[in-house]
């Protein structure tokens, strides 16, 4: 008698909702403060509050000015151990929604559903998917769901290289874009047109274009070094 395949194995419905609910919730599409906002990955990560960095006393009235925790003109260990101490919240939370949600099979959807489409893309296997839309959104989601992939053998080494250079080219691209670059679409010239001749849909489309080229280039660089060191068995051995 043929022996089916073990329960844990198969990819049902709930798995492809885990899925599709991880995608959404590291995507940053409900992102804010209305009531959905609950589901996704940096509102519920949230900030640190700020701490009074001045304070002044103008016409008997006490006016303060406040400032993230880690303050300004840090510098040296210090201020990169504090920079750390902002890293840790992200990454702990992140590390834990994937252990829930590789409970309820959303790694084994993503791995049947997105290899067809990275495979050929990337060279990766599809279990990555969930790190890279996490990517796009925060460089510390997408760093800390990586190396548990590797460490789980997931994703081999060479596939981790190529998957590290498709996250280093723009880093969390759609955050740092409208948190920053934005901002250069609402400048207009003297005479009322637009400063910059282009649409945010061209550029991040170009980003993300460029970060599929450099993961390839990548890829090819990888591939060149591997058949360097392969080492062909001397002849007369067996």
């Amino acid at each position: 008698m043929k022996s089916s395949p073990p329960e844990e194995y198969k990819v049902g419905p709930g798995a492809y909702f885990a899925l599709a609910f991880a995608a959404v919730f590291f995507s940053g599409l409900l992102g804010g403060k209305e009531w959905y906002g609950v589901f996704d990955f940096t509102t519920l990560n949230g900030a640190f509050g700020k701490v009074v960095s001045k304070a002044s006393l103008q016409d008997g009235t006490l006016t303060t000015a406040t400032s993230a925790f880690r303050g300004s003109g840090g510098s040296g260990a210090m201020d990169g151990f504090l920079f750390a101490l902002g890293l840790i919240p992200a990454v702990m939370f992140a590390l834990g929604m994937i252990n829930v949600l590789e409970h309820y099979g959303a790694l084994r959807a993503a791995r049947k559903l997105l290899t067809p489409l990275l495979r050929p893309l990337l060279g990766i296997p599809g279990t990555t998917g969930l790190a890279l839309i996490g990517s796009l959104q925060s460089t510390d989601v997408g760093a800390s769901l990586t190396r548990n992939l590797a460490d789980e053998g997931q994703i081999s080494e060479n596939e981790k290289d190529v998957f590290a250079m498709f996250q280093f080219s723009a880093g969390a691209m759609i955050t740092n874009f409208f948190s920053s670059g934005a901002i250069l679409f609402t400048l207009v010239a003297i005479d009322g047109t637009a400063a910059v001749p282009t649409s945010i849909g061209a550029c991040i489309a170009v980003m993300f274009i460029m970060k599929i080229v450099g993961a390839n280039m990548m890829r090819l660089i990888v591939r060149f070094q591997t058949k360097a060191h392969v080492t062909t068995p001397a002849e007369g051995e067996a």
